[in-house]
């Protein structure tokens, strides 16, 4: 079986759980902690993936790389994915679990790069911008990128407006190149 198939119905039923214990919330977290976890620490997979470490070794891990201090049935998830050898997928699993939550309560996100830290009062008003836009939440995250001199790159879903000095400078070259 493909692992996405795999992925998607392992995230699937966890997140249906968690809606019916009414923590999908946390458990949302977890996942986003979890999936975070592979990305910043690759050898997390191959630690993960390795025959020689043992089960009980490898919840712990996930337990830790989930935040530590774990709902429950994020626990017991763990437990059913290591137990049933699919600990190499989990990360694929949680990936998934992240989007169908994202999807399951329309969340959207939105990213604002600037050249210089931006106040929370302009932060603020640019995530009610996409947030009107999208009809629904806006998971913003703010980046700074010396690099565009000024203005600013406001991406969100499959929208990007580039409204950089950078990108100014950029056009104009090329008009000028023409």
């Amino acid at each position: 079986m493909e692992i996405g198939v795999i992925s998607v119905r392992y995230a699937r039923a966890l997140l249906k759980s968690a809606t019916e214990l009414k923590i999908e919330d946390k458990v949302y977290q977890e996942m986003l902690t979890l999936s975070q976890s592979f990305i910043k620490v690759p050898q997390l997979r191959f630690t993960i993936e390795n025959p020689m470490l043992e089960k009980n070794q490898k919840k712990s891990l996930l337990v830790t790389a989930s935040g530590g201090n774990i709902a429950p049935l994020t626990k017991r998830f763990i437990d059913l994915v290591v137990d049933n050898d699919r600990e190499s997928t989990i990360h694929f699993m949680a990936a998934s679990y992240v989007t169908l939550y994202r999807k399951h309560n329309n969340i959207t996100r939105g990213r604002l790069i600037t050249a210089v830290p931006v106040t929370p009062q302009i932060e603020k008003k640019m995530r009610q911008k996409v947030e009107s836009r999208t009809n629904g939440t806006v998971e913003f995250q703010t980046e700074v990128r010396p690099e565009i001199i000024g203005g600013y790159i406001l991406e969100y879903d499959t929208f990007r407006l580039d409204a950089s000095i950078q990108n100014q400078l950029r056009s104009i070259l090329t008009q000028l190149s023409k």
